[in-house]
């Protein structure tokens, strides 16, 4: 019989309020699914290089003084032991666990070996475990696309626009970016529920062939855009957090890359407009100043 996935109740809810953050809002969560030990995996590639290893080291010491304790059970079980006591077992555990095998050490007795092959065993299993989980870590895509830290609203061509400014980080291109900017809302149904509500805003141009340096992204404040119509008190009643998402393809390593910046209405500067980041030497060769990224100015 096939297995079936576990419903939100059968997860062990837990009673405690915990804060997640979005983008600068939080919230409080309460009643939400402690998975803890039963997602492992997520924890793993989650967690900081410096709690990772510092796991991998804690569990290593912990299984080898378990094995050690179990060869001080077993009388006689490890010839020439050196030093003797715990710390002797302990560096034959670690010998047999890593598969080293010097050969002063060995097991004794029939009950060691059988315990020795049983660590041998769980050491192969955990290095190789450990080695895939770090090798999945270091593969792990990671996009360098910065946005700037302020979306401004301004006058382009005599259009009412919301701009955003982005960069690549990186010295590869990431080919066939695509971005998408959204809105997102409190709203009141006809009801009088309050609800979130995630609103499209359209770019005037969504997709870059080619990024490697900059990219502003413009969004037309018109009669077909949801911003149309408000101002900075209009929004700060709705609660309104903008999503920039911009995906694509590295170059170089031909993986894929993903990116999310988020804003509250509180970050949005009016009648602001961004310094430029090109700039033309006395030489004429052509500088671009990421250090200008979030630089604006009164228009």
């Amino acid at each position: 019989m096939q297995n079936m996935p576990k419903s939100h109740n059968q997860y062990q809810a837990s009673d405690r309020l915990h804060t997640v953050h979005v983008g600068q809002r939080k919230l409080l969560v309460k009643g939400m699914a402690v998975l803890g030990l039963q997602d492992l995996y997520f924890l793993s590639m989650t967690s900081n290089w410096t709690l990772f290893y510092s796991c991998i080291g804690g569990l290593f010491f912990f299984i080898n003084a378990f094995f050690a304790a179990v060869y001080m059970l077993i009388p006689n079980a490890i010839a020439n032991q050196s030093p003797p006591g715990f710390w002797g077992a302990f560096f034959f555990s670690v010998e047999t666990l890593s598969t080293v095998g010097y050969g002063d050490m060995r097991p004794e007795s029939l009950l060691a070996h059988l315990v020795a092959t049983v660590e041998v065993f769980s050491g192969l299993m955990g290095m190789a475990l450990m080695t895939g989980l770090t090798f999945a870590r270091f593969a792990r895509p990671r996009a360098r696309i910065m946005a700037s830290a302020t979306p401004v609203i301004c006058q382009h061509n005599d259009q009412r626009v919301l701009m955003l400014r982005a960069v690549n980080a990186r010295k590869s291109m990431i080919v066939q970016a695509s971005a998408r900017l959204y809105a997102l809302v409190d709203q009141r149904t006809s009801e009088g529920q309050s609800m979130r509500k995630l609103l499209d805003l359209k770019l005037m141009r969504d997709v870059h062939p080619m990024f490697f340096l900059s990219w502003t992204l413009i969004h037309v404040i018109d009669e077909s855009s949801p911003l149309w119509g408000h101002d900075a008190s209009s929004l700060a009643e709705l609660a309104a957090t903008l999503i920039l998402t911009i995906d694509g393809s590295d170059e170089m390593t031909a993986q894929d890359m993903r990116s999310r910046h988020l804003y509250t209405h509180q970050d949005i500067r009016w009648n602001h407009v961004y310094e430029d980041m090109l700039q033309i030497d006395a030489e004429g060769r052509e500088h671009v100043d990421y250090e200008r990224l979030d630089q604006i100015r009164p228009q």
